[in-house]
């Protein structure tokens, strides 16, 4: 009786082991609040890029070129967000890479910033002839009650045809990075990399991490993620979901959410249900 009882219990301590976790992940360049977006700008499209939102439910969303007040906006509408970051110029005046999580689904545990530059601990800094600072803002996270933890990182690549070397030299940065964290915490990554996957960027990168649409079980939606507030998908797939770790990906999305002619942003959303074993 005792020893069914022993086995009974290391089943089931077992089971629990492998039980796999669910998390939907989503990577938005939101588009910053530009007045000069005509019909487009933020104040008649939030509506509907937080019913995008809803439409989802994502557990966890990487933003890029979000300002403080879309920020504040987002989590006054949609309570069960939290969000952190700080702008590309280590303040709240400018873009940030925000991220947004479900509070009632995990906690942070630890976050920070680091900047796409031979100096990446000085907030703003730049280098390789870019124009603007390029950065990075990561968390650790625990799942609720006890879960397992995983790092979530988030960014925004030099967009001009000749910022092509810095592209990748800001690669070789986020790779010097995630080099240093434990590699049995699994990670994911999520940006615009404003450059085509495939492309130099995407080979770098790939090397140590996987793209959730290349070895996701389903696709759905254009490949291409910018379009201008057109609604026509451009030619290259330049917003990802990076992953290092034990994840298997159910599926992804791009979104092309609109209400009426209104989008909720110049880039499509890409949703990933990825799971955790």
């Amino acid at each position: 009786m005792r020893r069914l009882l022993a086995l009974t219990l290391a089943l089931l301590v077992s089971s629990v082991g492998v039980c796999a976790v669910e998390l939907r992940v989503m990577t938005f360049n939101v588009r910053y609040p530009n007045p000069k977006d005509g019909a487009h700008v933020w104040s008649n499209r939030r509506d509907v890029l937080l019913a995008a939102i809803r439409a989802r439910t994502p557990d966890l969303i990487g933003t890029q070129e979000l300002y403080f007040e879309q920020g504040e906006y987002i989590v006054q509408q949609l309570p069960e967000y939290r969000w952190f970051g700080i702008s590309r110029r280590g303040n709240h005046t400018d873009e940030h890479m925000g991220v947004f999580y479900k509070a009632a689904r995990m906690e942070v545990l630890e976050s920070g910033n680091f900047w796409l530059s031979e100096t990446p601990d000085k907030p703003g800094s730049m280098s390789w002839n870019i124009t603007l600072p390029r950065m990075v803002t990561w968390g650790r996270f625990r799942l609720r009650p006890a879960g397992p933890e995983f790092y979530f990182l988030n960014t925004h690549l030099p967009h001009r045809p000749e910022d092509a070397e810095a592209r990748v030299n800001c690669a070789k940065v986020i790779l010097e990075f995630i080099s240093k964290l434990p590699r049995e915490v699994p990670m994911i990554l999520t940006g615009d990399f404003n450059d085509p996957a495939g492309g130099r960027v995407y080979q770098l990168l790939t090397e140590q991490l996987r793209d959730a649409w290349a070895i996701s079980e389903g696709v759905s939606g254009p490949e291409g993620t910018f379009h201008g507030f057109s609604g026509q998908p451009g030619p290259a797939r330049i917003d990802w979901i990076l992953l290092r770790g034990n994840w298997r990906v159910l599926e992804v999305e791009t979104m092309t959410f609109r209400r009426g002619k209104l989008y909720p942003s110049d880039h499509f959303p890409v949703v990933a249900t990825i799971e955790l074993r």
